[in-house]
């Protein structure tokens, strides 16, 4: 199993995994955005491969703005992570999360940070696994202007 930075070349990939990830979006956009993705400057993703099969990712970026919990900036962001279900349990998403690590220290990062779902139990515990500490507890709001 390696871990590999993604490239136009591995679109197809990114896009079939992050659907996995975020199942309410549509394809083509997802397509879209990974693609302007793959080539910006403030953002990477890697790849996890086994032999020829890609089972997995991560998406960071470069937040300049607050980050909650955070005292430095720019900041490291996950903003996602994926391993394929059948091949979980098996350090690949602390490997994944190594190399935005990395990434992070070599754009000048001192921290890195992510969030998810309040409801969603299970990637707050994957978090705490990997050495998150929780930040803040926040309830977002919207209100439509007409």
């Amino acid at each position: 199993m390696i871990i590999a930075k993604a490239e136009q070349s591995h679109l197809h990939q990114v896009t079939s995994l992050a659907i996995q990830l975020w199942p309410d979006n549509i394809e083509s956009e997802l397509r879209a955005d990974f693609a302007e993705i793959l080539d910006s400057s403030t953002d990477i993703v890697y790849l996890a491969k086994a032999e020829e099969l890609s089972i997995g990712f991560i998406h960071m970026s470069l937040r300049h703005d607050y980050v909650e919990g955070s005292d430095s900036s720019p900041v490291g962001y996950v903003e996602g992570i994926y391993v394929d279900p059948a091949f979980r349990h098996r350090g690949i998403s602390t490997r994944l999360l190594a190399a935005g690590e990395e990434w992070s220290r070599s754009m000048g990062c001192s921290q890195i940070a992510s969030d998810t779902e309040l409801d969603n139990l299970g990637s707050q515990k994957f978090h705490k696994k990997l050495g998150f500490e929780e930040a803040n507890i926040i309830v977002a709001f919207i209100k439509n202007l007409s």
